[in-house]
């Protein structure tokens, strides 16, 4: 605060009016002050001065849209690993915003939190994790990595995950595969359709580029996506799906079509939801256990507060899980 006050050239007592929002200072001394803030990058704590060394238990889950139901397992399996171990988490929702993501973090840095737990908005640049994190205040990214932010992540094995759906629907004799969903601002999107990919390249099978549509993840997404690869290529047989939802979106747009998942058209998802295993037909889709990513979450949190230094990323393991949504071709 000194040094805030020697740059904005007012007093001390004056800084601290204006960081408590007291009313009676000057809009122009404001306005002084928070140039000077912006530019020594002060973050005010709101604990008071004697109770700054203080350990704090909070600690940050920075969801970037907890309407996804996937997210919602894995932050609930990350609140039970941190409340077993005395912490208290704090869950903010920024809405796929890298404004509102940047807003919300200044704020919980404010109350002196004890790490980071972050899904990255589109748009999250790695100097801004990197300038975020450190010894007293680890940055943990969830499921989606920054290159260049130097910060663990913990992910799904995307690749092999995308793969292993691929080569199933190649074994039972498909040949015109889609990959459908998925925003290309980030990385699962591409780690994904990496293993599409190399899957279809193994087996010798083409690629147009009209075979993959990205789109939002939510479930209007997959039927939009759908919608627009069966208009260009009626030939496609069977579709993997960046998600769960993203599959149930395809299945509302198949069924539109008169086409009948699991008999007529062959399609897989990406997670695992409770739900998955109730759609007619049952969906196939690859696991991904929330539970393993809350703990592995936790664990790089917690080591890089052991043993101050930046612990290596995590990927979790995948599995195919076969159901019923997945039709044989033949010839």
């Amino acid at each position: 605060m000194i040094d805030v006050a020697k740059a904005a050239g007012v007093s001390k007592s004056t800084v601290s009016l204006v960081l408590r929002g007291a009313a009676g200072v000057k809009a122009d001394t404001v306005e002084k002050v928070n140039t000077a803030i912006r530019e020594l990058g002060y973050v005010y704590n709101r604990d008071a001065a004697g109770l700054r060394s203080r350990e704090s238990n909070l600690v940050a889950i920075v969801a970037n849209d907890l309407a996804n139901p996937y997210l919602a397992q894995v932050i609930i399996a990350l609140e039970g690993e941190l409340e077993l171990r005395g912490y208290m988490p704090v869950v903010v929702n920024i809405n796929e915003s890298v404004d509102r993501q940047s807003s919300m973090v200044a704020s919980l840095k404010e109350h002196n939190v004890a790490g980071f737990f972050i899904t990255p908005a589109p748009g999250t640049e790695a100097v801004w994790l990197r300038e975020l994190a450190d010894a007293s205040h680890p940055v943990v990214c969830l499921m989606r990595d920054v290159e260049g932010a130097h910060v663990p992540t913990v992910m799904p094995d995307n690749r092999l995950g995308m793969y292993l759906a691929t080569r199933y629907l190649i074994g039972l004799g498909h040949k015109r595969i889609a990959f459908v969903g998925g925003l290309t601002t980030i990385s699962d999107y591409h780690e994904r359709k990496d293993g599409f990919l190399k899957a279809m390249r193994e087996a010798g099978l083409t690629v147009k580029d009209s075979d993959i549509e990205p789109s939002s993840t939510k479930r209007q997404g997959g039927t939009i996506a759908v919608n627009r690869v069966m208009d260009r290529d009626a030939s496609i047989t069977g579709i993997v799906c960046f998600t769960d939802v993203v599959a149930y979106g395809v299945y509302t747009a198949l069924q539109e079509r008169g086409l009948t998942p699991g008999k007529d058209i062959a399609v897989v998802g990406f997670d695992d939801l409770e739900d998955s295993r109730l759609m007619s037909p049952a969906l196939t889709t690859v696991r991904v256990r929330a539970e393993d990513i809350g703990q592995m979450a936790y664990e790089r949190l917690q080591q890089w507060r052991d043993n101050q230094k930046v612990p290596e990323n995590a990927l979790v393991g995948v599995e195919l899980v076969v159901r019923s949504s997945c039709c044989s071709v033949e010839g």
